[in-house]
Formats: C-alpha cells, sequence, structure tokens
C-alpha cells in the first residue's frame, strides 16, 4: 500500500470533498477519485458513501483514520531516521497532549535547536493512554503528561510546575464578578477542576468550556471576558496591559511530567534535552 493513498484519504475524510482534497493536494480530482479507489480496492471495503449529495465516511472509512494517521507518522518517521544517518544525527519522537505543548513544550523545543545540533526531532500530539501506547511500542522516544503514567519500564520525572492564575480583559476585576462575567472553564484534568469546584461552588456555571488554553487565551484577547491560564502564557499580555490578573482569587498549578523508556537506546540524548528545561516556580 502506496503512502499517498493513505495521505490522499486522508485529506479527502477531512474535507469530505473531492474537489477541494485536490486542490490541496495540487493533484486532479480524477487522480484523488482514482486514489480513493485503489485504496478501497485493496482493503475490499467502501471507504466513502457516494451515494447522498453530501460525502460521507462509512464505519469502515473511520476506523482507518487511526490507523492511517499511524502508518503515515511511522513512514515519515523511517524516512527522517534513514536520512538523517549519513549526518551523525539522532532522532528523537516527542509527543504530548496539545495542551501541554501550547503551555511549554514550544520554547523547549527552540532551546534544543539552539544547544544540541546533532539531534533531528519529530513530533506528535496523542490523548494520554495513545501517548502511553506508543513510548511502550517504542513509537515515541520522550512523552509528556500531565497525570504521570505509573508503568514499571518508564522513568518519569517532573520538568515543570504551571501557576495557572485567573486573568481578565478587565482591570480591577473582583473575583466572583470574573468567575460569573463571561467565564472561560479551561479543562486541566480533575486535579485541577475538583479544587475549582470547592473554591468557586456558589457560582453560576461557565459561559464557555474549552478544552485547549492556547483556544481560551486567542477568545479572551477577541471577545473579553476571563479565564484561568498558564502564567509561561499569559506573561507577555499581562506586561502589555492586554490581561489583568485577578487579585484575590486562587492560583492553581499544573505538573508536567516527561516520561521515556528505562532500557531506551537514548537515554543520554533524551536526558540532555530534559536538562533544558527551566523549573518554574509558583
Amino acid at each position: 500500500m502506496k503512502i499517498e493513498l493513505l495521505n490522499t484519504f486522508l485529506e479527502v475524510s477531512r474535507t469530505l470533498h473531492f474537489r477541494i482534497a485536490s486542490e490541496n493536494l495540487f493533484i486532479t480530482q480524477s487522480a484523488v477519485s482514482a486514489r480513493i479507489k485503489l485504496l478501497e480496492d485493496e482493503l475490499g471495503v467502501l471507504l466513502f458513501n457516494r451515494s447522498q449529495k453530501h460525502l460521507k465516511l462509512t464505519p469502515e472509512g473511520h476506523r482507518l483514520i487511526k490507523h492511517a494517521n499511524e502508518l503515515v507518522f511511522m513512514w515519515q518517521k523511517t524516512k527522517q531516521d534513514v536520512g538523517i544517518a549519513q549526518n551523525d544525527n539522532y532522532q528523537l519522537v516527542i509527543a504530548s497532549m496539545m495542551s501541554i505543548w501550547d503551555i511549554i513544550l514550544q520554547d523547549w523545543l527552540t532551546k534544543i535547536h539552539r544547544n544540541l545540533d546533532d539531534i533531528s526531532l519529530l513530533t506528535n500530539t496523542y490523548s494520554p493512554i495513545e501517548l502511553r501506547k506508543s513510548l511502550l511500542s517504542r513509537v515515541t522516544d520522550l512523552a509528556f503528561f500531565f497525570e504521570p503514567p505509573y508503568v514499571e519500564d518508564l522513568i518519569t520525572e517532573k520538568v515543570a510546575t504551571v501557576p495557572l492564575h485567573l486573568v481578565a480583559t478587565e482591570p480591577n476585576s473582583h473575583r466572583d464578578k470574573a468567575i460569573s462575567d463571561n467565564y472561560i472553564m479551561v479543562d486541566y484534568g480533575e486535579a485541577v477542576n475538583a479544587q475549582h469546584r470547592r473554591e468557586f461552588q456558589d457560582a453560576p456555571a461557565a459561559k464557555h468550556y474549552m478544552s485547549q488554553p492556547r483556544i481560551a487565551l486567542n477568545y479572551l484577547l477577541d471577545a473579553g471576558g476571563s479565564a484561568y491560564l498558564p502564567r509561561q502564557m499569559t506573561f507577555e499580555y499581562i506586561e502589555k496591559s492586554k490581561l489583568f490578573i485577578v487579585e484575590g482569587a486562587p492560583i492553581y498549578s499544573r505538573d508536567i511530567f516527561a516520561a521515556y523508556l528505562a532500557k531506551s537506546h537514548k537515554l543520554k540524548i533524551i536526558e540532555q534535552t530534559i536538562q533544558l528545561f527551566p523549573y518554574v516556580n509558583l
């Protein structure tokens, strides 16, 4: 099976439109249709329901998405690993939940680039369950979690403590008013959510719920309101008086953990990259 067939399938499954997929892939619409038909023939199933006006994924098509993403990623991993060998570089595959990328990992990747010339990076995003599986199957070399996985074969290290401050777009906001007016509830996991419920048990339900702090931050800057956000993400906006810390509101925190195989052949490289983390205290 050619990777180009899977890439085409993923683009069509994302757009649900052959023409738009062909434009995004810079190939003809007939080439897209031919690739999908060839993939369906190889698998012996229909991946899209074409009988209605709008294209829809079949149950088999839905099941293929996860496998297609994994196969495409593994092919990228293989191409990069083989290609960098001649330069005496080492591939490091890093994975995390999306929210941790937003909070702390972007700056860390830049530090790796500036300080470790012989490392070639490959990154991916998974759910916590998929993260653990990718580590144990050696697809991922280094993964980051809010809740550390307690697995005998893994080494887990705390690399950061992330302060979560209540911020608002209006200056001098009272904490009770900030929680009730245009408040965005950001999901940082049950540990923080439970503390929040205890502290604000009499507050009205939040107007908005968002799983990613980056989405909440962008929404605040555009539409106004308040939310608990990581100090690392809000610092520059507080300095520019675009956001304001709500005085008197409790400060929460989330620990971030790095995990990797105890018997990884890349232990030295992994340890070097972890040492580049600035430890953030409340």
